[in-house]
């Protein structure tokens, strides 16, 4: 009664009343129907809110913009289809892919919410839509189904309601795993009448996107029972191993937990994005400034010229500083090319082919478990080539996560195990029929047979209570298939010691809610579980709570060592013999848990239990106050021993650190274990090197924090010397620890909690603005992986949470090498091309514009013909640089990875900053200058074959705008390392495609269709009929590209690159010859007159060669017997006779 009055004080805001839809859907509990909307458009708000989403990106508002003040005549300079083409182009190719996403969410919501399950209504179970299922209600599910909502599970048709799901849509994995319903609600609700009648009150947490916790009550017949994650089916997850359960609705639509964690993750952005950006700032207010410095001119030229000259009169009575401001915005439609429109749609078509050639990159592959590489995200690719640090998860990153179980220690005495000698084979009558079954699981391994004596005979109790600990203090299930025992563990620690117990003789047959079973040795036990104290991250220990068949109370108990040292009280002399040999399998690499119980008399427990009830039905803090009550009874412990589990490193791990430490990369590893362990795994996988000098963190640690306590305060004031006395210490002494770690060459953090992972990645990007990378597997290693500007999951024994989580994902550790020597490197250098050559295309096309203003009078006219300004980045120079983004390559693979020296210039940021883009911006002034002024030179006294002058305005137009195809398409050449043949396709094919599609605009079929688009009738035919122009287009090229062959040629001769020696080095290695080449005709082989003196003298003399016989009084035999696995054979072998010549 007590304990309802705490719950109903608590008011909780979620409450649910089974079979009761008029409760449920009560105002104030804003409970959502199950139907599920994840589209966004519908036929009538596709198109608006599509636009209104698009023109939020600033470019796309800024060429919006420019739309509109073409359309004003008054400033208007260039036609107006010249920004809206490639607009649009933009603007539908992004509608397009929105609208095709959009409709498959709809068929899929469709598909979903049309569903039906079986719903209890009126008494009986109906077939119903998911959508119109409510919170409330009760449902039954079928083996194979979805569950439709977050459903209590109330009971099943296997013993003690125990449900198997598959969570594949939840979290990715797709190993089964076990719900099991209430005790109660499994013993009185298994039929339609008794499910109809259930009326329980259910106070649950609000709607949250936890996946790994529920805290509710259920309160029936004025008993409370506590509710937690394991009671829960979530929506996502399907029945299998089940043919039926029932269960009720908790939440329901956009209520469950899945669909809370379908919002927007964190959206990552490269250094290059956030370079660009400022780049594409810098172009905005140079454009401003040339367009104002360009009013000015325009300004003063009409007050002095333009106003005075008769037939300029354009009859506009408007003032010189009005023409200048109109000037101003004209200006702004010329040069709006400077801020490309095309730059962002380019850049996410790069990055989306460089993100398939990860996914199809072979060598990723791993054929064992038929798993690829895989690029979760397209916008952090050449990310991968900056990379600073490396952070790393060790169990299932660095190692396999397949537990061997090794070692252990008993009483002080060592137990090893190496090969596969023995095997213990326990038979069990079956009640109804003669058969038998053979338990033992697998062969174990081990060396000291004393161990197995001391079984046998039973005589040394503590051995038999270490053994019968494993098999009982576990969450391990068992499902019998045939005759044969499958066990399914939450972690492969645990898996591997109930197996271990198992071939010794303590077999885990079966459990129940309350009742566990085991065989023990010859006879079979049923234990009464009273609690179960589970493991979490924070405790790193767990407890079971048994009664005994003749009434003892008994806690057993396994935790890390220093856990279970805090607690126990040592009541033999073993200890120190244990804690050494603990050390030693640490040292060894092995992974230790210390085995510890205690006697509980039954008042002690019958106190502690009322407390353990009335906590875990506390609606607030519910884990703290069971934390509290587990730390209570988990005292006065008494040692066992301790187990040692052997987890194998991965293939290729030592090499690809060794590798990646070449590239100048900085691994740290953060993990849960010891640190001897962790220190010995570091020289194993080669992180740590003999040369290298290890700095333990804590004794620097010391000698600083005294420091730091001197400068800021009084050390008599500091009551507790290893807890900051304020935010600023708190602050000083995270840089201290970054500045300390960051001096070392590799870091091994052990002991740190999931949260501590996440906060050491965090501070190492606040502090030292480094390019950050995580890895791991599993589900204690995604809050690293998020917080990195790069997170990495592989697919290991944990499940698929960290592959959930990542950007990239993979099965071994290993390919963490290809994907940054190889993929990361080529996707950084293609970015930085693409930039430095776009912006530099660009600058060249455009500033003609304002060379020309020289000549006009700043009167905002163009240099070239407007279809040519509207096609100009859309098919006359887009595709050889788009190709350069997708295939160049400066080395191939194979010298990526001999060489990893090769991927310093992407952390140093080399290839792309403000010192490139200002070069980029020099190179486009020069090329926009020769460009201008070699034609304008070379028309101002010509005279050509036909004895006209070609020196009209729309010549100089042709001959500008071939001399700017063809130099820009050949820039591009030069600057392509990686040549096929779609390059050379590219490039010519660029510029066939310019003087094609320039001879139809300038004929005069098109002319007479639309006369007053079309307006250069005929002047390519006519200007290019000229040799005279064609060999200004070839020196107007040729002066252009000079100058970058031969700058080219200088920093290659002079200051080469790596990348510069490396394709050197392999050049050289191409034509260099073999010294001797067989079957040449040229010269005699000296094979026979290489080798040394041989045996001519000793064949000659006659003497022999043999081994005289050694005198033997007599010849012996010798038998070895070997035990092996399943069969015992002996072989006889006999030895040497060796006989007289």
């Amino acid at each position: 009664f007590c304990v309802l009055i705490v719950i109903l004080l608590s008011e909780p805001s979620w409450s649910i009343r089974a079979n009761d839809r008029e409760y449920c859907n009560q105002p104030q509990f804003k409970k959502k129907g199950n139907a599920i909307k994840t589209y966004k458009y519908n036929v009538f708000t596709f198109l608006p809110l599509n636009l209104y989403e698009q023109f939020k990106r600033v470019a796309n508002l800024y060429f919006l913009c420019l739309l509109i003040l073409q359309i004003i005549p008054q400033i208007s300079t260039l036609p107006w289809y010249t920004t809206l083409v490639p607009l649009v182009l933009v603007l539908g190719i992004t509608a397009i892919k929105d609208l095709v996403d959009d409709l498959a969410r709809h068929r899929m919501d469709k598909e979903i919410n049309n569903r039906r399950c079986d719903v209890l209504l009126n008494g009986r179970f109906e077939k119903t839509r998911w959508m119109n299922l409510q919170v409330g209600d009760v449902v039954r599910l079928k083996k194979n189904d979805f569950i439709p909502a977050d459903i209590l599970l109330l009971s099943s048709s296997n013993p003690n309601s125990l449900c198997y799901v598959e969570t594949a849509e939840l979290d990715g994995e797709t190993n089964l795993k076990f719900k099991m319903g209430l005790k109660v609600t499994d013993e009185r609700l298994q039929e339609e009448n008794q499910l109809a009648r259930f009326n329980a009150l259910i106070m649950c947490e609000e709607p949250n996107n936890r996946l790994d916790k529920f805290v509710g009550t259920m309160i029936w017949d004025a008993q409370s029972y506590p509710l937690d994650l394991d009671n829960m089916l979530l929506r996502g997850c399907k029945i299998r191993n089940t043919d039926e359960c029932h269960g009720l609705v908790i939440f329901a639509g956009n209520d469950t937990k899945i669909m809370r964690n379908g919002g927007k993750t964190r959206f990552k952005r490269t250094l290059i994005d956030k370079l660009m950006n400022y780049m594409v700032y810098t172009i905005f207010v140079l454009l401003v400034l040339l367009c104002a410095g360009l009013a000015i001119g325009h300004t003063y030229w009409y007050e002095s010229i333009g106003s005075k000259a008769w037939y300029l009169y354009d009859g506009l009575n408007y003032s010189s500083s009005y023409r200048g401001f109109l000037s101003f915005w004209g200006y702004i439609i010329i040069l709006n090319t400077m801020v490309p429109i095309s730059l962002y749609v380019s850049v996410e078509v790069i990055r989306l082919g460089q993100s398939k050639f990860i996914n199809w990159d072979l060598q990723m592959y791993y054929a064992d478990k038929d798993t690829p590489a895989k690029a979760r995200t397209t916008t952090l690719n050449e990310q991968l080539g900056q990379i600073e640090y490396i952070f790393s998860d060790k169990t299932g990153t660095l190692t396999q996560n397949i537990m061997a179980f090794k070692k252990c220690t008993i009483r002080g005495h060592q137990y090893l195990f190496v090969f596969f000698l023995f095997i213990i084979q326990l038979t069990k009558a079956k009640e109804a029929s003669n058969t038998s079954l053979v338990y033992s699981f697998s062969i174990l391994s081990f060396e000291d047979h004393f161990l197995v004596s001391c079984i046998r005979s039973k005589k040394d109790p503590q051995v038999l209570e270490f053994f019968k600990l494993l098999s009982l203090c576990h969450t391990v299930m068992v499902e019998q298939k045939g005759d044969e025992l499958v066990y399914q563990a939450a972690s492969p620690d645990e898996g591997a010691l109930v197996t271990a117990a198992r071939n010794f003789g303590f077999v885990f047959l079966s459990r129940t809610q309350d009742t566990i079973t085991i065989m023990e040795l010859d006879h079979e036990e049923t234990y009464e579980v009273l609690a179960l104290l589970d493991f979490n991250s924070d405790r790193k220990r767990m407890s079971i709570i048994l009664r005994f068949p003749d009434g003892r109370i008994r806690l057993y108990c396994k935790g890390a060592d220093t856990t279970v040292k805090l607690m126990h009280h040592v009541r033999f002399d073993g200890i120190d013999t244990n804690d050494n040999l603990i050390l030693i399998f640490a040292n060894e690499t092995l992974r230790t848990l210390c085995l510890c119980y205690k006697d509980i008399s039954q008042a002690e427990y019958d106190a502690w239990s009322q407390k353990h009830q009335a906590a875990s039905v506390s609606m607030g803090n519910r884990e703290e106050a069971l934390d509290v009550l587990y730390e209570e009874i988990e005292k006065n412990l008494l040692l066992i021993g301790a187990t040692a589990i052997e987890d194998k490193l991965q293939d290729g791990v030592p090499e690809t650190i060794a590798k990646l430490a070449k590239a100048d990369i900085k691994i740290w590893v953060l993990t849960g274990d010891k640190k001897e362990t962790a220190e010995n795994i570091g020289f194993s996988c080669q992180l740590l090197t003999d040369d290298m000098k290890i700095h333990y963190g804590e004794d620097r640690r010391r000698l600083r924090l005294k420091k730091l306590r001197k400068r800021h305060t009084n050390s008599s004031s500091a009551t507790d010397s290893s807890q900051p006395v304020d935010d600023w210490e708190k602050e000083k002494r995270q840089e201290d620890f970054v500045d300390m770690a960051c001096e070392c060459s590799a870091v091994i953090c052990c002991r740190v909690t999931p949260k501590q992972k996440a906060n050491v990645v965090s501070l190492v990007k606040r502090c030292k603005k480094a390019v950050t990378l995580s890895i791991g597997d599993g589900a204690n290693d995604v809050n690293m992986i998020k917080t990195a500007d790069i997170g990495v999951g592989i697919s290991g024994q944990e499940g698929m949470q960290a592959v959930m989580s990542s950007d990239y994902a993979f099965a071994q550790f290993r390919y963490l090498e290809r994907l940054l020597l190889v993929h990361g490197r080529w996707s950084y250098i293609r970015m930085c091309k693409f930039l430095r050559y776009f912006f530099y295309k660009n600058f060249a096309f455009t500033l003609v514009h304002f060379w020309f203003s020289f000549f006009n009078g700043f009167s905002s006219q163009t240099a070239y013909e407007d279809w040519f300004i509207t096609l100009y980045n859309v098919c006359y120079s887009s595709l050889p640089v788009l190709l350069v983004g997708l295939l160049d390559q400066d080395v191939n693979d194979k010298l990526s990875l001999r060489f990893p020296k090769l991927y310093l210039p992407g952390q140093q940021g080399s290839l792309f900053n403000y010192k490139n883009f200002f070069i980029s911006l020099f190179h486009g002034i020069f090329t926009s200058l020769m460009i201008f002024f070699i034609p304008y030179g070379a028309f101002l006294q010509t005279m050509g074959q036909d004895g006209e002058a070609p020196s009209d305005y729309q010549s100089f137009a042709v001959v500008a705008a071939s001399s700017l195809i063809i130099t820009v398409n050949l820039q591009i050449s030069l600057n392509t390392s990686y040549w096929t043949f779609v390059n050379f396709f590219a490039v010519l094919g660029s510029i066939a495609i310019y003087f094609g599609v320039m001879f139809d605009i300038h004929s005069a079929g098109i002319h007479v269709i639309f006369p007053t688009t079309f307006t250069f009738t005929g002047a390519a035919s006519n200007a290019l009929r000229q040799p005279y122009l064609w060999l200004t287009i070839i020196l107007t090229v040729g002066i252009c590209l000079l100058p970058v062959i031969c700058i080219q040629f200088l920093y290659q001769t002079i200051c080469p690159s790596v990348g510069d020696k490396v394709r050197a080095f392999k050049e050289e290695k191409k034509k260099r010859k073999p010294t001797f080449q067989r079957g040449g005709r040229s010269r005699r082989s000296a094979y026979a007159f290489s080798h040394s003196r041989g045996y001519a003298d000793l064949i000659a003399s006659g003497r022999s060669i043999r081994q005289r016989p050694r005198v033997r009084p007599e010849l012996r035999e010798t038998e070895k017997t070997v035990k092996l696995h399943n069969f015992a054979s002996q072989v006889k072998s006999s030895c040497l006779i060796l006989k007289q010549n």
